[in-house]
């Protein structure tokens, strides 16, 4: 007997739970730290609360976007006990009594998101933009039963099989459409570049001949005064002449006959003769 009157007075509390002592059906504390507490015995009780993080997975469910389009939302949340004091007394310690309330308020968060958004929308930030607008929806209606929504997270937002495919096919067309713009506005600056660029290139190549002409001309400049100088007396002209002379006289004798005749008043002639 007083062994039975001392293991009922006392309560062991886990690392993952809280307890609940209750007198007379009222919970007069909650023990949330792990380890061994003494509880009067006949009087007090002990009830046992989840401490760690719960996963509740809710039902596949329609929704209709803001353009009035059907579609199936299936997500789940992964929630806990925040004040096991104000669980125990609004949901009377019931988790499925949580997990119902949950229900309502996820559903009618996504609900109220997908309602504010189109179709493509919903389709393009199911990952960001929806969670946020549903974890703000339903954070603060919770608080009052003492849970704590900590992550919201669609497994699946689907549409109808009836009306899938066109939607694909109008998403595939649309996206072919800008893929579309993007090339033609990509070869129209190609070609901007392009003209741009030959049109640099022809006024390069246009000024670097004008330079090869300016200097080819500067060049025969330069020659003529080099020779005007280097033959400018007399003697120097004259054996000039007789070089030159030989010059065109050697190019005169080509092909297998090598006789030349000349008439006396030849210039070749007078030179070899010395008139």
């Amino acid at each position: 007997m007083v062994l039975a009157a001392a293991s009922m007075s006392v309560t062991v509390t886990a690392q993952d739970e809280y307890k609940l002592i209750r007198q007379f059906g009222k919970v007069k504390r909650v023990i949330s730290t792990p380890g061994v507490s003494l509880r009067i015995p006949f009087i007090e009780t002990a009830a046992t609360l989840p401490k760690q993080t719960l996963l509740y997975d809710l039902s596949p469910s329609d929704v209709i976007t803001r353009d009035k389009k059907t579609m199936i939302s299936d997500s789940y949340v992964l929630w806990r006990i925040q004040d096991p004091l104000k669980f125990a007394q609004t949901l009377n310690s019931s988790i499925e009594s949580g997990e119902s309330r949950i229900n309502t308020a996820v559903y009618n968060a996504t609900k109220n998101a997908i309602s504010s958004m189109s179709q493509d929308e919903v389709i393009t930030s199911r990952d960001g933009e929806l969670s946020e607008l549903v974890m703000n929806g339903v954070t603060g209606n919770m608080e009052q039963y003492g849970i704590a929504i900590l992550e919201f997270e669609t497994k699946q937002l689907d549409l109808p099989d009836d009306n899938k495919e066109a939607v694909y096919e109008r998403m595939i067309s649309e996206r072919d459409n800008i893929a579309a713009t993007y090339t033609a506005e990509g070869s129209s600056e190609a070609k901007v570049i392009r003209n741009t660029t030959d049109k640099e290139i022809a006024i390069q190549i246009s000024e670097a001949e004008k330079q090869a002409e300016i200097l080819k001309a500067e060049g025969e400049q330069e020659y003529m005064k080099i020779l005007a100088q280097a033959y400018g007396e007399e003697d120097r002209s004259e054996f000039y002449s007789f070089v030159r002379s030989l010059d065109a006289l050697r190019n005169s004798m080509k092909g297998g006959n090598k006789t030349v005749i000349l008439s006396k008043e030849s210039p070749i002639a007078q030179i070899f003769t010395g008139k």
